[in-house]
């Protein structure tokens, strides 16, 4: 704003005052706690209770004189350790993107004159000069304001530019779209609006994800179990007459064995297969443990705006006295089409002539495409003005524009003066009372509002002789017509919803829009049926129980939400057991991200703010892509199964000669050493338990409710200790007794030692690896034999059977690696027993899940639709 365009009395304040001030109330800049020191956030990530068991695993390691493995122990806690601790250290940044909202300069009148000043420098009093592109630095009182508007959608929600008037409010975190005004600071610093929410995302905890809590349940589970079976043993191998010291090794050996130190690695690697495949699907991941928890999702609450529809007003519709006309179009292309009859194009024209000059967004080609260049509303006007013949640019050089009267929240209209005519655009409860005739305008008024869309009335009157108020010059106008705008739906969006319902997944929309623009749009995508609710948020209860059980049904519409809404929405629906996956693009969400068990930010339209406080941005605002993150969040919760059976398989394999061992007193050998056991966890098996992290969704993934989300479970443990460990198990020992006999040993006599223990123990080792190469493949599916998975299909499974077949050979061949072992190449005979184990595994398993499918037919294809089903 020129300097001759200020009022003598916006002289503002001096230099000595204004230094006065700042050093009384500080500069203005959001107040931030201390982020908590780099080296805190890592020792965190080393001393949780799973890094702790791990520690202390490899510790016991070294003890047992096995530092090999205490080495792989120590590197797999630092490498997982550290990345964690790198996704916390981005996590801890989201607060400190509010302060990118603050611009670094601001234009301010000191001594009179407008000078340039840093935006920290702003201190109540001070009169600040406003343009179109401003950033507002700090809460504003407005003094005066030509055709002022603001874009507060980061604190508000709402989608279309604001305008304001003398008197009115501007917050910090809001910009200027148009127009000029002066105001005066209020507020700096901590005192802002933008410095309440920047509190509420501090106090804001993420709760743990569901993945999260499994992972400590069968972390402790596994610890209690390994350490109750060491005590175990080291009780047996006293009372069968080993001494201590032994005993106490044999003990350690034991329990490490029994710590499953490729689960970390298998779960990250899972969870960055998904993330990378959600990549592929336009949905970033930020945190890791989102990938799983989006599979968890029960309860997802949707913005409206860009995400289940374009975020393209287009004018659909419009009514004249004269007749009415359907609009058809692509977006803000002035090419399309106006379906009217002959005798209403003047009015339809005149009308549409008046809407553009009351507006100064416009419609402009970009590349290949058009877009909005200001209010999308008023882009649209300016479109339907093009596809109607009309020249704007032309009529603004006609007419030119003399006078103007901003839109006014309060009278709901705006106008201008141009030519002869007064122009009038605004809401139809505010323009249709002031026009001297309306006839048929209400029932026009009505149909467009069922099929909510928003409607703009237009009118117009001569200028001559017009009072220099708004509300004497907006009086006795002729109406000129109604026109009716739509956002439409993304393509697509009725069947996300339809999806996310066949998965068990409750919708909810919570907007900042009109509760009609919401309502219409909820219909439309199938989300809002009949005797479906719809609450303001300025409706609803302040007790968090009543409001869980107020919104805790599909298809609910929540519009006019404040910041502060969105957050108790999440708490509340989370108190009521569900896991909640919240959308959001503006500051205002931030809290609510952060709140929710999955905050989901846009990547188009979101700000800064809202994608650092997001675990998943949507690179296209689409709300498909959440729905195709989930379906492959549960993906990735299958393959954390997996994992765990084919590891608890291997476990059962690896405890039976123990098992034996103990029943037997000690007379009977063991099959497997404790460094043959340690070969088993991290030489052959984690390769595979690895690729089983990688497989990809199922089909059908999305054709179940989210329930049953236990990692370990009955279901889980009977396929492991009652078919798969227990087919296994019982090869290996065949295998072991077997080598005996073909040795020469008969039931009766002792077991042999030296070279005939060595080669028995071998073959003992070999079923094993063979058994756990079937075992890996029966893994991949609950209900499905796994050839009609296709035994290639999971390309990395195959890479890594292969690898542990090699390593087999390697660990029986390898004459050093063998005598360190403790075992030999078994005799051909062993050889054939241990090799039963693969069509041993694979027959037990065809069995299961034949018995459990109904057997037949049926068996091999109606699991389909329960193969991702946990514990089916």
């Amino acid at each position: 704003m020129e300097p001759r365009a200020v009022e003598d009395r916006w002289r503002g304040l001096t230099s000595s005052q204004a230094a006065a001030r700042l050093r009384k109330d500080g500069p203005n800049v959001l107040p931030t706690a201390p982020p908590p020191p780099a080296w805190r956030l890592l020792a965190g990530q080393m001393v949780h209770f799973f890094a702790v068991l791990l520690w202390v695993a490899g510790g016991l390691a070294f003890v047992a004189r096995m530092p090999e493995l205490g080495v792989a122990i120590f590197a797999v806690v630092i490498i997982n350790g550290l990345f964690s601790f790198f996704q916390e250290y981005r996590a801890e940044r989201a607060a400190e993107r509010l302060r990118d909202l603050l611009p670094r300069r601001a234009t301010v009148l000191r001594n009179g004159e407008p000078v340039e000043v840093d935006a920290g420098g702003l201190v109540v009093g001070d009169v600040v000069l406003l343009s179109a592109g401003d950033r507002i630095s700090a809460d504003l009182r407005v003094g005066v304001a030509h055709a002022l508007s603001l874009d507060t959608s980061t604190l508000t929600g709402e989608s279309v530019p604001e305008s304001v008037g003398a008197g009115d409010d501007a917050p910090a975190g809001t910009f200027v779209v148009e127009g000029e005004g002066v105001a005066t600071v209020t507020a700096t610093g901590s005192a802002t609006r933008l410095a309440g929410i920047a509190r509420l995302t501090g106090e804001s905890r993420r709760p743990k994800s569901p993945l999260t809590r499994e992972l400590d349940r069968v972390v402790r589970s596994v610890a209690l179990i390994a350490l109750l079976v060491g005590t175990t043993f080291f009780v047996v191998a006293l009372l069968v007459g080993t001494p201590a010291s032994a005993g106490f090794l044999f003990a350690i050996g034991v329990t490490v064995a029994l710590v499953p130190e490729g689960l970390l690695p298998t779960v990250t690697l899972s969870l960055a297969m998904g993330g990378q495949r959600m990549a592929a699907r336009h949905a970033l991941v930020r945190r890791l443990e989102s990938v799983e928890t989006l599979g968890s999702t029960t309860f997802i609450c949707t913005d409206k705006t860009g995400t289940l529809t374009r975020n393209e007003m287009s004018v659909v519709e419009a009514w004249t006295p004269d007749g009415a006309a359907r609009v058809s179009g692509r977006g803000y292309d002035p090419e399309g089409s106006v379906e009217a009859g002959e005798a209403a194009y003047p009015a339809l024209r005149g009308m549409a002539r008046a809407a553009a000059r009351c507006s100064t967004g416009r419609a402009v080609r970009e590349g290949d495409g058009w877009v909005a260049r200001g209010d999308p509303m008023e882009a649209a006007l300016d479109a339907f003005a093009r596809r109607l013949g009309v020249d704007v640019a032309a009529d603004e050089r006609s007419a030119l524009e003399t006078r103007r009267f901003p839109f006014d929240p309060h009278r709901r209209r705006m106008s201008v003066v141009a030519g002869d005519k007064l122009l009038v655009k605004g809401a139809p409860d505010s323009v249709l009372p002031r026009c001297r005739e309306a006839d048929g305008a209400a029932d026009a008024l009505r149909k467009m509002a069922r099929r909510g869309l928003r409607v703009m009335a237009v009118a117009a009157r001569s200028a001559d002789g017009i009072p220099g108020d708004a509300g004497g010059a907006e009086s006795r106008l002729d109406l000129l017509g109604l026109v009716g705008l739509e956002d439409p739906p993304r393509a697509g969006a009725a069947e996300s919803v339809a999806a996310c319902r066949g998965a068990g997944i409750r919708v909810a929309m919570v907007t900042g829009d009109h509760p009609e623009t919401a309502r219409a749009i909820a219909r439309e995508t199938g989300l809002l049926g009949e005797g479906g609710l719809v609450v303001e948020g300025g409706e609803l209860p302040r007790d968090e129980a009543l409001l869980g059980a107020l919104l805790d049904r599909d298809g609910v519409v929540v519009s006019r939400v404040a910041p502060e809404d969105k957050l108790r929405i999440a708490r509340a629906l989370q108190q009521r057991g569900h896991v909640v996956a919240m959308t959001g693009d503006g500051v205002n969400d931030g809290p609510a991200l952060q709140q929710a068990d999955i905050g989901v930010a846009m990547g188009r339209s979101g700000t800064d703010v809202a994608r650092e406080a997001a675990d998943l941005v949507l690179l296209d605002d689409d709300f498909a892509t959440i729905v195709a993150a989930v379906e492959q969040g549960r993906a990735t919760f299958e393959n954390v199964r997996r994992f765990l059976t084919y590891h608890l398989t291997d476990n059962v394999a690896e405890l039976t000669p123990f098992v034996f061992w103990a029943l037997s007193g000690g007379s009977f050998p063991l099959a497997l050493g404790v460094l043959q056991i340690l070969a088993l966890d991290i030489g052959t098996d984690l390769l595979p338990a690895l690729a089983l992290g990688a497989e990809p969704p199922r089909k059908d993934a999305l054709k179940r409710p989210p329930g049953g989300r236990h990692l370990v479970d009955g279901a889980l443990l009977r396929r492991v200790f009652g078919v798969l460990g227990a087919a296994e198990a019982l090869v290996e020992m065949a295998a072991f007794v077997a080598t005996f006999v073909a040795f020469g040993w008969r039931p009766g006599e002792g077991f042999p030692g030296g070279g005939v223990l060595l080669a028995a123990s071998g073959a003992a080792f070999s079923a094993v690896v063979l058994g756990q190469m079937a075992n890996a493949f029966a893994c991949r599916s609950t209900t499905r034999w796994p050839g009609s998975l296709g035994w290639t299909t999971n390309r990395l499974l195959v890479g890594a059977v292969a690898t542990e077949l090699v390593a087999l050979a390697g660990f029986l061949f390898v004459g050093p690696l063998a005598s360190l072992l403790g075992h030999a190449p078994p005799p051909l005979w062993g050889w054939a027993v241990a090799a039963l184990a693969v069509p041993a595994v694979l027959a037990a398993d065809a069995a299961h899940k034949a018995s459990r499918s109904g057997g037949g037919k049926k068996g091999a294809n109606a699991p389909r639709g329960r193969a991702q089903s946990p514990g089916r």
